[in-house]
């Protein structure tokens, strides 16, 4: 492209030297009045050609703003939201220009690359200021590239361009949607075959351990009077909470066959472990990731916000690049793997993959649960002989084609 830009530029200076040399053989040769305020004319044209090189483009200044558009309202950018970027150009010097074209551009972890293209008339000051939407973006950590502005004379044969760098980067996460009451936590701890429910207050003691912020469907009891009236912001009692199981995520990497190519199903399995990643948090869980690729990333059960950022931080930028099935992968992070937690399985995978992963899994002294990822295109309701033994052997299945679906499936009656 460059190569191809530089003998674009080398034929327009050949045809204003043709120009050019037409001219002063027409002003020699023929003289007369006309041809004198032709040379003349063509002398200044070229004049404000040459000094279109000083036109200051080349030392343009500027700064980048940027917000998340979020129709939930959140500061934080997340998958499938866009982004409003807002640029403040400056260009030194006296030249004049008819406009600037300005060009900016994202990229992405993987190294997926978008471009915007904008233009705008400088005022009097010879400053600007041009905004641009980008399209939603996906689950990934990106960094802006060098701002390039353009410009050319009035006639469009010359191109003169400047560039600044205004370093900005930022992190799409993955989405999430809210899980409000689910017992797999406490059902898992107490054995598989143990169906009885507890409710949000019964995982929490009589002893008041400070005041946090009101949640939605706080009872009236809960409220915290006196914190409330000093803050003018509604606050509720915190209790203790009963110890919980320490819980591990398990982030299956591989892409099945059925799956091919397609990304679909394994951003929906991000965003269902981030999901219950942020449920763990709010609920003081100690919750952990295990997750097998080209990079193993492995992070024991803990509780906290640090640890909840340390999984959101892996979750943002992880890819299916898991060489190996479901069960192959296990086997090589077998030390990650502690008895006696709850270990949530989020997979694609179908039929025997996931019967000995399951079964893997419960020799190491473990109680499983099973996150299956469908694609809405793609109705699994063949062949579910594999879901009829995990749930004979009483492990909890949950079938989620949409990442909207989660919480009534966990809602509902455990196994799906």
């Amino acid at each position: 492209m460059r190569i191809h830009a530089t003998k674009a530029k080398q034929y327009r200076w050949q045809f204003v030297a043709f120009v050019y040399g037409c001219s002063l053989f027409y002003f020699l040769f023929q003289g007369g009045k006309t041809a004198l305020m032709l040379f003349i004319i063509l002398n200044m044209l070229l004049v404000y050609l040459i000094l279109g090189r000083w036109s200051g483009i080349n030392k343009v200044a500027g700064a980048r703003s940027y917000s998340g558009h979020s129709a939930s309202g959140h500061s934080a950018i997340t998958s499938g939201e866009a982004l409003d970027v807002s640029l403040n150009v400056k260009i030194p010097g006296f030249f004049p220009l008819p406009y600037v074209i300005v060009r900016d551009g994202l990229i992405r972890h993987n190294g997926q690359a978008l471009s915007f293209e904008t233009s705008f008339v400088p005022n009097w000051k010879r400053s600007g200021e041009v905004t641009y939407r980008t399209p939603p973006l996906a689950r990934g950590n990106y960094q802006f590239k060098d701002t390039e502005c353009l410009s050319y004379d009035v006639f469009g044969l010359f191109e003169h361009t400047g560039q600044f760098r205004s370093d900005a980067a930022f992190s799409v996460l993955p989405q999430t949607v809210p899980l409000r009451q689910w017992n797999g936590f406490r059902q898992g701890i107490r054995g598989p075959y143990s169906h009885a429910t507890a409710s949000r207050s019964a995982k929490e003691t009589t002893q008041i351990n400070g005041v946090r912020e009101y949640h939605h469907g706080d009872r009236l009891s809960r409220v915290h009077w006196n914190a409330t009236a000093k803050t003018g912001q509604w606050k509720s009692k915190a209790f203790e909470r009963e110890s919980l199981p320490r819980t591990l995520l398990i982030l299956d990497r591989h892409l099945t066959p059925q799956d091919g190519a397609v990304a679909e199903p394994f951003e929906l399995a991000v965003s269902v472990a981030a999901s219950f990643m942020e449920h763990g948090f709010r609920d003081d869980t100690a919750m952990g990731l295990l997750s097998v690729g080209e990079e193993m990333a492995i992070l024991p059960p803990k509780s906290g916000a640090d640890q909840r950022n340390m999984v959101l931080k892996h979750l943002t930028s992880v890819d299916a690049d898991a060489p190996h099935p479901l069960y192959a992968s296990l086997q090589q992070a077998q030390s990650a793997v502690e008895p006696g937690c709850f270990a949530i399985v989020i997979s694609s995978e179908t039929g025997e993959q996931v019967i000995q992963s399951m079964e893997w899994l419960s020799r190491k002294g473990v109680t499983p649960c099973l996150i299956h990822i469908g694609s809405p295109a793609n109705r699994i309701s063949g062949n579910v002989a594999w879901k009829r033994i995990l749930e004979s052997r009483g492990w909890m299945v949950y079938d989620i084609k949409r990442l909207q679906d989660l919480p009534a499936a966990l809602e509902g009656s455990g196994i799906a």
